[in-house]
Parts: structure tokens; sequence; C-alpha cells
């Protein structure tokens, strides 16, 4: 078995911290068997270098590795891309396809962001880790293959199966080990040491002086919480190495390049995320829901007026209902009516279905005004980001797809 140094040394990975030689001791010591493996941590830790580390220290190095992102997948096509499809078996499959569990045989295959494989996928998946058998889409023949599965994922696995969007079973196949990267919030001495490779990196890539932090802030990038993980701090190292013309980075010019009112706020582990926007799109489905009672009981008023042809004796009837609606307060405090003064009903009682019809269509467009208002704004908010945008409204990515593509957007 190799030193962990070694692999660190051999597969780039920077820092000291013991949670991530816990998780790298971890893949080493598994790496000679066959055990499925599922990699979770947030996203942007570096899930994508576990898989590598497994596959070059078994003894399938020699053959196939293929990393498939699940997530990017369409999913009328995703069975088709693992599994493979016989000529004609749907519109477009004008010759026979090798999917990657047959071409990886005797490899390994590192399923990215497996949480979003859709049901029917999953069951076949299953049939291949129990197995190792699948059947192409639009054939009967089933076909074995010899493969390892390593997965990873940034998803919460366990509100996922409550929420049945991915099964059981599957999950327990898959994670027979798991490896969790811990976030880069929790490895707060290798912040800086990740900082200053990426420095180098980009120095020497746009033939440039490295940049250096001074201690406040070295100081200040260390609290930073980062959201986006590693990825994230590389993008910031690349930002100040292109943009800044001195080379000594002080706080008060980093400041402009951490993100404002992301980075001290406590960070919620092992829950569902509960955003500001989704609390706002409650709040105004809760209000379009109290601005219906509401033309309801208009509508009930108004309909009376018409078939009584008095109004004063309606609004003594109904007082109750008309200080609700209109909140006089003055009427509520001393107990005396005030009549409002509305025009006596002088037509004819109109056709009430038609009536609630033309609300119901009224109130249909408003509810899709604002879905579209709500999506434009989470889709602005995360810089077009399909995936970001999904996790913030609480949809799948496929669903928000099918919605951008309804509006146009």
């Amino acid at each position: 078995m190799e030193n962990l140094q070694v692999i660190k040394q051999r597969f780039g990975i920077i820092g000291n911290d013991a949670l991530l030689n816990r998780s790298l001791e971890k893949a080493i010591r598994v790496s000679p068997t066959d055990i499925s493996v599922l990699v979770t941590g947030e996203s942007g830790v570096g899930k994508e270098t576990i898989p590598k580390i497994i596959h070059q220290l078994s003894h399938r190095k020699h053959a196939k590795y293929i990393a498939v992102n699940c997530g990017a997948i369409p999913e009328g096509t995703i069975d088709s891309e693992l599994f493979g499809h016989e000529k004609g078996a749907f519109t477009g499959a004008t010759s026979e396809r090798k999917g990657y569990f047959e071409v990886a045989d005797g490899g390994t295959i590192f399923l990215d962001e497996v949480g979003e494989l859709p049901l029917t996928t999953q069951v076949r998946l299953l049939r291949v880790l129990e197995n190792g058998e699948f059947i192409k889409v639009g054939s009967s023949k089933v076909q074995k293959t010899n493969v390892r599965i390593v997965a990873a994922t940034n998803l919460n696995m366990d509100s996922a199966i409550h929420k049945e969007k991915f099964r059981e079973d599957l999950y327990y196949r898959l994670s027979t080990i798991e490896i969790l990267l811990p976030p880069l919030r929790e490895r707060k001495e290798d912040i800086h040491l990740l900082f200053r490779k990426f420095a180098a990196d980009f120095a020497q890539k746009y033939n440039m002086p490295t940049i250096r932090l001074d201690e406040e802030a070295t100081k200040l990038l260390n609290n930073f919480r980062f959201p986006g993980n590693i990825r994230q701090l590389k993008n910031i190292a690349e930002q100040i190495s292109v943009v800044e013309e001195s080379r000594l980075i002080t706080a008060a010019k980093l400041i402009h390049y951490l993100p404002t009112n992301r980075g001290n706020l406590p960070a919620v582990i092992g829950k569902p995320s509960s955003t500001d926007f989704a609390n706002e799109r409650d709040i105004m489905y809760k209000i379009l829901f109290d601005m219906r009672n509401d033309i309801n009981d208009l509508k009930k008023l108004t309909l009376d007026i018409m078939k009584s042809g008095n109004a004063e004796q309606v609004q003594e009837d109904n007082h109750k209902l008309i200080e609700k609606i209109y909140q006089e307060q003055h009427a509520t405090e001393t107990g005396n009516i005030e009549v409002v003064q509305l025009p006596q009903a002088s037509i004819e009682t109109p056709n009430s279905y038609d009536f609630i019809e033309t609300i119901t269509e009224d109130e249909s467009l408003s509810l899709q005004d604002k879905e579209l208002e709500m999506i434009r704004k989470s889709l602005e908010k995360n810089n077009g980001k399909r995936k970001l945008a999904s996790k913030e409204l609480g949809i799948s990515e496929r669903t928000l797809y099918r919605k951008i593509k309804q509006y146009d957007l």
C-alpha cells in the first residue's frame, strides 16, 4: 500500500487536515477490493479525485476508467448512454451503440451526481450492482459486465429517499463504503496552502509574478466560509492573479473578491436547505389564496345587492364581512356601522357561471405570472445556472428545464 504523502503528490492533493487524511486513507484501503463506494460531500470539495485514486490503486488500473456526469445527460437518453441501444430502438437510433457499462467491462465507472438519476434508470443500475447484468435499450438479450462502480453526490440522500426520489435499496448497494470529504470551511489550515498553490499555477499559466497575501488578507481568507469550497477558492485566486497589478494583496483588496451576504452566514449541515426564496414563495401563495377568498366574499356581496336592489340592507346584514374586507377600524371600535355607499343594482343579475369562470382564469394567470417571475429571479440570482436555481426553487433540474422551455426564457 502506497504512503499517504506519495498519494497526495501523485494526485495533486494539497492539505494536511485530519478529516481529509482519514478520507484518503479509507480510499487507499478500499482500492484493492471490488466494493462499491459512494463519495459524499458538498459541491466543489473535489469528489472526483477519490474515484481516480481507487481506480489507479486497484487491479483494474490497466482497464477503462469512465466518468459519467449523470446530471448532465437528458432523462430520455441516459439509459442509452449507460447501457447502449439496438438499431431502431427509438427515433434516431440508426445503428447499434455500446453503452458505458459494456465499454468499461473489466474497469471502473464513476457516476458523478448519481442522485440525479431517473427512477427507471436506478432500477437498471441496481440490477448491474446485484448480478452484473444489463439489457440494452430495445433489446431482450441479457448481457454481463464486470465493472466497479464508484458514485458521488452532493445531495442529502436521506432526504432524497424520504421524498422517493432515490431508491433506498440502491443507496445501500452503492454505499457499501461511504467516503465523506469535508467542506473547505472545516479545513481552515489548508485554505492558504491551496490559495498559494493556485496562485503559483496561474502565475505560470499567464506568465506573470505570483500574487501573495499579507497577514490581514490571510486571516480574512481563512475566516471566509467558502460555500463553493475549493472550486470557489480557485476562481478567486485566478481573478486576483489576472486583475490586480500589485502582487501583494491586502485585506482591503481581497474583500472585493469575496461574495457579500454569504461569508458570515452559518452553514446548515445535514438538513434540507430552506432558502429565503422558498419562504417568499410560500408567502406569495398565501397572499394569492387570501385574495381569492376576498374576491369570493365580494362576489357574494355584489350578487346579493343585485338581487335585492337594497345596498343599505345588504350592508347591515353583512357588516362583519364588510369590516373585514375594508378594514374599517372606526366601525370596530365604536360598534357603529358606517354604511359604504355602493351603487344600487340597476342591471339584470349576470350569469353566475360566467362570473366564476372569469375569476378562476384571472387567478390561474396570476399564479402563472408569479411562477414565471420566481423562475426568472432565481436564474438571474444564480447567473443562469439551472442546477443552483432548481435547488433554490425546490424542484428538479429537469422540471426547471421544462419550465424554461414552456415560458421561453
